[in-house]
């Protein structure tokens, strides 16, 4: 299993029920694909730079997990086809080490 970081923004209409709802449904997949979630971060309503689908801001969530290669590939879909999701993002994060 690898070590990834993904920013999920969801929509910002929704509330914050809805959105601790969306946050909890794609850390139990993980769960469900043999993963392991590391920590979530959860940053709260930003404003966009630009316009997306005529939306200005979302809700911004940064998840640090470890998943194998198929369960990436099942999140990474289950997060496109969700409506809730207006953007994601995964990133393979560098090997972290502690200085001395």
């Amino acid at each position: 299993m690898r070590t990834y970081e993904l920013m999920m923004i969801s929509r910002g209409d929704l509330d914050d029920v809805a959105v601790d709802t969306n946050i909890r449904r794609f850390t139990g997949l993980i769960g469900e694909q043999g993963g392991n979630v590391i920590n979530v971060d959860h940053w709260g309503k930003r404003q966009f730079a630009y316009e997306i689908n005529h939306m200005n801001e979302g809700f911004y969530t940064v998840i640090d997990l470890e998943i194998s290669s198929e369960g990436l590939t099942e999140l990474d879909r289950q997060l496109g086809i969700t409506d809730e999701v207006v953007r994601h993002k995964f990133v393979r994060p560098p090997i972290r080490t502690k200085r001395v």
